[in-house]
């Protein structure tokens, strides 16, 4: 078909041999000008150290996340195949049903995190069961004839230091047409021999002399029904000379096997579902792993929180963009803060502050937060921090272990606080622990309703509630290797103790005790009357329970914890050097905003291109511009329809002013033909870009398709 462009062609840039990449030192981008810093390089590798710190917890997360359920499939698998193994003798009644063993795999909706577990499955399937694994993917496999030519070739490739007898047998395998006859017997030619395994396989491997091959089908959706159930149904048949076992990787649920496959084929699977860890869990983990611990000096503000949060979850559900996000931040983070050489160790820092020099003391008075510092402290303190700089050292020093300790206690607090509301009715401060962080990282949280009506809950909670919340916020406070809050773990010990020792039935009898033992009259309306009165006599004259005083003052404690220990960062000195606040920096690189960012490239160049000659007053079309940029602006100034004999002319005066020469004077033919090759150009790249097309209304005409057109 022809295309109905404005204007076709092709070009062809040979490349410059000559030129040479020259390579820069990355760290030499960490000289922000801006900032004018000299520790851009200390920066640089702080900031390196401290996220290889955090790519390595979250690879020893995600494994211990998988763990289970790789073991679950370890266990599947072996069990399938030594089922085979046992009645291999007896082959005609095992194979009666034909059936495949197969594992669909419940992964999720977070499409791109698949990789990396098909990629840690893989491996684990290597080490503890087969040789043969191999992943597959819909787009390899079009038809039957591709999907075992592709398992053909990656099946050859899973062996390792063959001989040449058994390479001479691939390259055969290769030639042959590829069908299941042909891979059997190549099976069985290598089942015999047995192919040489790397050191790290284990034992488990070795004690099959016939491993099974264990195909992956990552995105099981995608692939075609046809080659699906043609696949199983010719499977099926050689089963007993191909031990083959499938694992279905599943995005939506495990009802879309039924669909892609009719009852004949489903039949010859013998199917068992394994489900991986959900999206939201599994953020909850890193977050707690990750933020919500000391354990890493670097923080996240609410704002730039919540912009990672909103886009895992009404974007992706990816763990793994999430990581990128919390990457991209801490990035940000070393870059445009320069006193962010601090967000180190404890110890490391104090060393650092000690070498600081008087343009890096200056930088820590011109904080906002450390300037409300020094307007809280008596004169003589202020006059010595903005003129001694030892002095400022020494505090500079203790502020930053005050900042180390706060974040101690406050996680603690924290989660305690958690455990209480969690299980609250209509989770009035939220169900997941990051939605009671967010709110504790934005205000005071006991100023909010929320809080209020999450206390008065609290005070109609059951002794066995209250007890199990208590011994939960005995193991979070034990599990703390800084015993800051070792007192409040008694204390709390102590209310435990007194729960125990409290007699319900003895109180409840005293409660009881006093109440009237006669009615004078009994007819219904004066019976009712006085059960009113004897209930509002009750209410009023009622004294509370051991149990209730008991219950009171154990909210009373945690609400007293929470003002002492929940205060919000940006009230803490120096609270700028571990945190990142730049949300907008966050919303600019990860929402991608595509209209925008066009048109604002197109409407003001020097935006991007930060070119003093590119600025120009609103309305205003600089003649040095880009020429897609000059006639983007001329056809803004244009009905739905443009004229391209007007709009030509237009964009020649432009640039013509540009090339200061008079418009009303004669220009050459070549000049006017490297003109018009220009707007030529122009005009198509608009087109490509979406923002005209050609119209069959007038022939010298295109149609404008945004901002304005009809």
């Amino acid at each position: 078909m022809a295309t109905s462009s404005v204007s076709k062609g092709c070009f062809v840039f040979k490349p410059d041999f000559k030129k040479r990449k020259i390579s820069v030192p990355i760290e030499d981008y960490f000289n922000n000008e801006e900032l004018d810093s000299e520790d851009s390089k200390l920066r640089f590798e702080t900031y390196r150290l401290l996220w290889q710190r955090i790519k390595s917890e979250t690879e020893q997360l995600q494994e211990g996340l998988n763990e289970n359920l790789f073991d679950n499939l370890v266990d599947f698998l072996q069990k399938s195949h030594s089922e085979l193994q046992k009645n291999s003798g007896n082959w005609g009644s095992q194979m009666r049903l034909r059936e495949i063993p197969t594992a669909a795999l419940i992964l999720g909706v977070n499409v791109t995190d698949h990789d990396v577990i098909f990629r840690s499955l893989t491996e684990t399937l290597h080490n503890n069961v087969t040789p043969y694994v191999v992943s597959l993917q819909a787009k390899d496999c079009p038809d039957v004839k591709h999907f075992l030519q592709k398992l053909t070739s990656e099946l050859i490739d899973c062996c390792v230091d063959r001989n040449s007898k058994e390479e001479k047998n691939d390259k055969a395998l290769r030639r042959t047409s590829y069908s299941m006859d042909s891979l059997s017997s190549w099976y069985s030619t290598v089942a015999q021999t047995g192919p040489k395994m790397t050191s790290k396989k284990r034992a488990t491997c070795s004690q099959w002399q016939s491993p099974p091959v264990v195909l992956i089908l990552k995105n099981m959706e995608s692939f075609s029904t046809k080659v699906l159930q043609d696949f199983i149904i010719i499977s099926s048949q050689h089963l007993h000379e191909f031990p083959l076992i499938l694992i279905f990787g599943i995005a939506t649920s495990p009802v879309i096997i039924h669909r892609l496959l009719p009852h004949s084929v489903s039949s010859l699977l013998c199917i068992e579902l394994f489900q991986s860890l959900s999206c939201k869990e599994h953020l909850t983990v890193v977050l707690d792993k990750l933020l919500l611990t000391p354990q890493f000096p670097f923080k996240l503000s609410k704002k730039a929180l919540q912009v990672l949060t909103n886009i895992f979850l009404y974007h992706d559900f990816s763990i793994q963009n999430f990581i990128k996000g919390l990457k991209l931040s801490l990035l940000e983070h070393f870059y445009s803060q320069p006193l962010s050489v601090l967000c180190c160790d404890l110890s490391e820092a104090k060393k650092r502050i000690n070498v600081f020099s008087v343009n890096q003391c200056e930088k820590i008075r011109r904080l906002p937060s450390f300037r409300r510092y020094v307007e809280n402290q008596p004169l003589e303190k202020q006059v010595a921090l903005l003129t001694n700089e030892t002095f400022l050292k020494e505090e500079t020093q203790s502020l930053l272990e005050d900042l180390h300790v706060y974040h101690i206690n406050y996680f603690l607090v924290l989660r305690c606080l958690h455990n209480f509301t969690s299980s609250l009715p209509k989770y009035p401060l939220g169900r997941q622990i990051r939605e009671l962080y967010c709110t504790c990282l934005e205000k005071k949280i006991w100023d909010s309703e929320e809080y209020e009506s999450a206390l008065q809950l609290l005070r109609m909670l059951a002794k066995d509630e209250l007890m199990g919340i208590l011994e939960q916020c005995v193991k979070v406070l034990n599990s703390s290797t800084e015993k800051q809050l070792s007192n409040t773990a008694q204390k709390i010990k102590g209310f435990l103790t007194q729960f125990q020792n409290l007699d319900d039935s003895k109180e409840e009898e005293d409660a009881c005790g006093s109440q009237p033992k006669g009615l004078q009259k009994t007819d219904l309306y004066h019976l009712q009357k006085s059960l009113l009165e004897m209930k509002e006599l009750r209410r009023t004259t009622k004294k509370p329970t051991k149990f209730e005083m008991l219950r009171e003052n154990v909210i009373n404690f945690i609400d007293n914890l929470v003002r002492d220990y929940l205060l919000p960062p940006e009230g803490q000195p120096l609270h700028e050097v571990v945190y990142f606040s730049a949300a907008n920096t966050l919303r600019e690189h990860l929402n991608a905003a595509p209209r925008i960012a066009l048109h604002t490239a197109l409407n003001n160049p020097y935006y991007y291109l930060k070119n003093e000659a590119l600025k120009s007053e609103e309305g205003c079309i600089p003649s040095v511009a880009p020429d897609i940029c000059i006639a983007y602006k001329l056809h803004l100034e244009c009905s739905r329809l443009i004229n391209l004999v007007d709009w030509s002319e237009a964009f020649a005066t432009v640039v013509t002013a540009a090339e200061k020469m008079d418009t009303n004077s004669t220009v050459s033919e070549e000049m006017s033909e490297i003109i018009h090759a220009r707007f030529i150009r122009a005009v198509s790249e608009l087109e490509l870009l979406g923002f005209i097309k050609p119209t069959k209304q007038k022939t010298d005409h295109v149609a404008r398709l945004t901002w304005g057109g009809c």
